[in-house]
């Protein structure tokens, strides 16, 4: 059974957000994810205005460890009671809102299969084409490939980068990241001449005033997203690689294959752009082995 009193207060609330031209399906969503936190509401004769963080807590910890739902239904379920109780605050209903200091953890996405060294070289060490055209994109294709792979950037990094961003004397980009966070990275040595032989072209190419350092052969402005995500997939097949190839794939292989040489995770996480380095420890699963033969090499205990 239900409280009436607030099942009409999240009757209300759904009214309401059907007048702003939510979706029937968005309703019936939001309503169905609300029903197991007004039972439990019910069950322990507390009103919904009523609950407190740690009765919150317990029902989030009751739906994963009893009702054994997953962490994304948990997850969701807790975003809809965000919204209902910020709703309950703007009609002065509430003064506390009990979803504040709620947080859960999201499951760690798994990663993709990494491609090794060998395929790395099959796909960035390829001849240029015959055809004179495509060998000149090629050109510039192979120094937006050294970049993401050599210098781990994200795909709307590389888009991004302007003329302005390139230090030559020491070899090195500033990346305007994700919230506006600017970051240096190093340009490796055959990352540094792809590029190099690229910016030729470029200068024939470009538009008057375009700051971009990757731009498009026929209209001379700064290249997509979506050119790139294309062109590593043309450039993957042109040297006979199955694997589905994509910019990101390249930044992951980028940072474990850095991780797994160095062991540093601190120099990855600045690398890499991360503002919170639980982040940069997805990669660290990526080579247990190696991380058994530091054990064994290092640790007194180890030795038998």
């Amino acid at each position: 059974m239900l409280n009436t009193d607030d099942q009409a207060l999240v009757d209300r609330w759904l009214a309401e957000l059907s007048s702003k031209r939510y979706s029937a399906a968005t309703i019936k969503s939001y309503r169905q994810a609300l029903q197991p936190f007004l039972a439990y509401c019910y069950e322990r004769h507390t009103e919904l205005c009523h609950i407190t963080r740690q009765q919150l807590s317990d029902f989030l910890i009751r739906r994963l460890d009893v009702d054994k739902i997953s962490k994304s239904s948990s997850q969701y379920e807790l975003t809809v009671l965000r919204q209902l109780y910020k709703w309950l605050i703007a009609q002065q209903l509430m003064t506390l809102n009990p979803t504040t200091t709620i947080r859960l953890k999201r499951a760690p996405r798994p990663l993709p299969t990494l491609l090794d060294i060998d395929v790395l070289s099959q796909l960035l060490d390829q001849a240029a084409p015959e055809d004179s055209h495509e060998a000149r994109l090629w050109i510039r294709d192979k120094a937006m490939l050294e970049l993401l792979y050599g210098s781990g950037l994200r795909v709307g990094e590389l888009v991004g980068l302007n003329m302005s961003d390139i230090d030559k004397s020491q070899r090195l980009l500033r990346v305007l990241g994700k919230g506006g966070k600017t970051r240096i990275v190093p340009i490796g040595e055959k990352a540094w001449q792809a590029l190099i032989n690229y910016l030729p072209h470029r200068s024939l190419w470009v538009e008057e005033q375009d700051p971009a350092v990757f731009v498009s052969e026929r209209y001379g402005t700064r290249i997509s997203t979506r050119t790139v995500q294309l062109r590593i997939k043309l450039q993957a097949k042109r040297a006979g690689i199955a694997q589905d190839l994509y910019p990101h794939l390249l930044r992951h292989c980028f940072a474990s294959h850095i991780l797994s040489d160095s062991g540093d995770l601190r120099g990855v996480q600045e690398l890499l752009g991360h503002s919170d380095i639980s982040t940069t420890q997805i990669y660290t699963h990526l080579d247990f082995g190696h991380l058994s033969q530091v054990y064994d090499k290092a640790h007194p205990r180890s030795r038998r």
